[in-house]
């Protein structure tokens, strides 16, 4: 192993340590109890194969000194090949398990199936291709929910949204976001021409729920002044009122309805945080059109990332140049060889970068 790959491992068990040292704290907040158990699950398994590669390899270092015995060669011999085997199973373990994660990959995930070109036959590829996940979904002990569906005139699916929740949702169907095509003859066709035909999928993070707004104090400014409205003489003889400017986006909110600066002023906040909330909404609705625009292409045929060839019984992958003649058990839901195949070109990329 490089001496690159053994400086990371070395660095991810401090880097355990001090994980550990910082849940045992006192004083930290919740939200960052949940960061830092997020990091020591996925820094843990590999700490645990580093240890069990050093122990592997100091167990290979014991049978080599015991080669010069005679009465113990033969032995030794054996538990070098042994050792050899676990060594290097170990090191390609640790080389997956140190490529870089995507932080959504364990999240539940949104996933949208829309009719692209091809009219009434579009919309029923797109309910085989919603049921597919469905199926593929249960089959992984996962919740699904339907929160959208727009069916045709003919029992199709014009578009729909379905939650996929359960461990790794996201990890393991991120790379179905594109655009999916069907050739076969079509339930409508009397003169039995195969015809094409495309649908469009987009496979989204669910959002962290537990995020909220920071707000850096020193991106505000606060001024009091007099309030206009009515409260009697007091208030109106005091700065009460509470004007506070978010520089970076420029929203301002006003507060004076208490007689009270401070409660003006928290109240104000709680506003602020609130339109911030909603413009951070809408920010991450403008992102995820854009998102899914790059996502799923224009929906038309020629759009593709995978061809269902019904009369010829095969699915191709275009990225992969994979060809599965078993079309009817992947629209009934098996797609762990497919998704399989793609993970591993994935995880090949990954790996050629890192060497």
């Amino acid at each position: 192993m490089k001496a690159s790959l053994r400086d990371k491992l070395d660095a991810a068990a401090r880097r355990l340590e001090d994980i550990d040292a910082l849940l045992g704290a006192e004083g930290t907040d919740a939200q960052r109890l949940r960061e830092l158990g997020s990091e020591r699950s996925e820094l843990a398994p590999v700490v645990a194969l580093h240890a069990d590669l050093l122990a592997a390899e100091a167990a290979r270092e014991q049978a080599r000194s015991l080669l010069a015995d005679p009465e113990m060669r033969a032995l030794a011999e054996e538990e070098l090949q042994d050792c050899g085997r676990r060594i290097e199973q170990l090191e390609q373990a640790l080389q997956g398990a140190l490529l870089p994660r995507d932080p959504d990959d364990r999240k539940a995930a949104f996933l949208e199936v829309r009719a692209g070109t091809g009219g009434e036959e579009s919309a029923l590829f797109a309910a085989d291709l919603l049921r597919m996940y469905t199926r593929y979904a249960e089959r992984r002990g996962w919740r699904t929910e339907l929160l959208g569906h727009s069916d045709s005139d003919l029992g199709g699916v014009k578009e729909a949204v379905l939650r996929i929740a359960g461990d790794g949702v996201y990890g393991r169907l991120k790379f179905e976001s594109g655009g999916h095509r069907v050739q076969r003859v079509p339930a409508t066709e009397s003169q039995g021409r195969i015809h094409t035909s495309a649908a469009t999928v987009a496979v989204m993070p669910e959002p962290d729920a537990q995020a909220t707004v920071a707000i850096n104090p020193a991106e505000l400014r606060i001024d009091t002044f007099r309030s206009s409205g009515a409260g009697g003489q007091h208030i109106n003889k005091t700065d009460s009122a509470v004007r506070i400017t978010h520089l970076p986006t420029g929203l301002v909110v006003e507060c004076q309805d208490d007689r009270s600066q401070h409660r003006n002023k928290a109240r104000a906040m709680e506003v602020l945080a609130a339109r911030l909330e909603q413009r951070q909404r809408q920010q991450a609705q403008e992102r995820e059109a854009a998102q899914r625009k790059s996502l799923v292409g224009s929906g038309d045929r020629s759009d593709r990332i995978r061809t269902y060839n019904v009369p010829q019984g095969r699915v191709t992958d275009h990225r992969i140049n994979l060809t599965l003649h078993k079309i009817d058990a992947i629209l009934g839901g098996e797609l762990d060889e497919l998704l399989d195949a793609l993970h591993a070109e994935h995880q090949a990329e990954q790996l050629a970068a890192l060497a």
